[in-house]
């Protein structure tokens, strides 16, 4: 199911709840006033529309920070992965000044580093939240090919150490990224999230929404405003997004020839 059907079906559903229990409390109320004792409309108490305005505040002050945490991880999630491709892809580089077999096996090494991170170490860091121990050895190979071929001239001499630098970059990167491959709420957070929601959207029913178009439009429209921020969150709260389809795009925009950068 995409995401974009679960976002649709989340908000449909919010929606419905809100329109269907309103419909069903205004029955109830017309069904009293039809009764020996014609029931009066009861009036909404100021202190209680205070409250109500307070909790939606509250609510949306909480809202507003996880979506920003998730937010801010999500983008360090994406740098880290940048770091990590463009530090292999400049080693590549800097490796020009090295012999041709040299740089055949180098650019081999990485290819393969490469290709195991999007093609088998991705879905495993998705489903599982941990990486690969196959990929994990294939930079440590990178690492070895590049520390233990001593430079002969001086053009190898000074890409020597940046070259080893840049496969420390990727390392740290590979690190972060093993790091920020969980989710980013604790499970109290979305305990308190979901409570909120039920909260301040079921405050709503004490506010006697009538039976006008306007009224209901309000009551739904307000629910599924609810619905998509924490949808929102959700997505989010994945750094590598739920599927990954897209998040490993750094790896394959600059290593356009590897297996199953297609």
């Amino acid at each position: 199911m995409s995401d974009w059907l679960v976002l649709a079906t989340v908000m449909a559903a919010a929606c419905a709840v809100v329109l269907v229990v309103t419909v069903l409390s205004q029955r109830r109320l017309r069904d009293a006033a039809d009764g020996p004792e014609p029931a009066e409309s009861p009036q909404t108490p100021d202190v209680l529309e205070y409250m109500v305005m307070m909790v939606g505040v509250v609510y949306a002050i909480v809202l507003g920070l996880a979506i920003a945490g998730v937010w801010e991880a999500r983008g360090a999630a994406q740098d880290a992965v940048r770091t990590e491709a463009q530090a292999l892809h400049e080693v590549t580089q800097r490796a020009q000044v090295y012999p041709s077999d040299f740089r055949e096996k180098l650019r081999t090494d990485i290819d393969a580093y490469v290709t195991e991170v999007v093609v088998d170490e991705w879905p495993l860091m998705i489903e599982r939240e941990e990486l690969s121990p196959r990929g994990t050895e294939l930079l440590a190979a990178v690492r070895t090919g590049v520390a233990e071929r001593a430079p002969v001239n001086e053009l190898e001499a000074q890409a020597y150490q940046p070259m080893l630098d840049q496969v420390a970059a990727a390392e740290d990167a590979r690190n972060a990224r093993a790091e920020g491959a969980g989710a980013t709420l604790p499970g109290i957070v979305w305990f308190g999230l979901i409570a909120g929601a039920v909260i301040t959207v079921g405050l709503i029913f004490t506010m006697q929404i009538g039976r006008t178009f306007r009224e209901l439009l309000l009551a739904g429209l307000f629910s599924a405003l609810i619905a998509f921020l924490l949808f929102l969150v959700w997505d989010f709260d994945a750094p590598f997004g739920r599927s990954g389809s897209d998040s490993a795009d750094a790896f394959r925009q600059l290593f356009p020839g590897i297996s199953g950068s297609d």
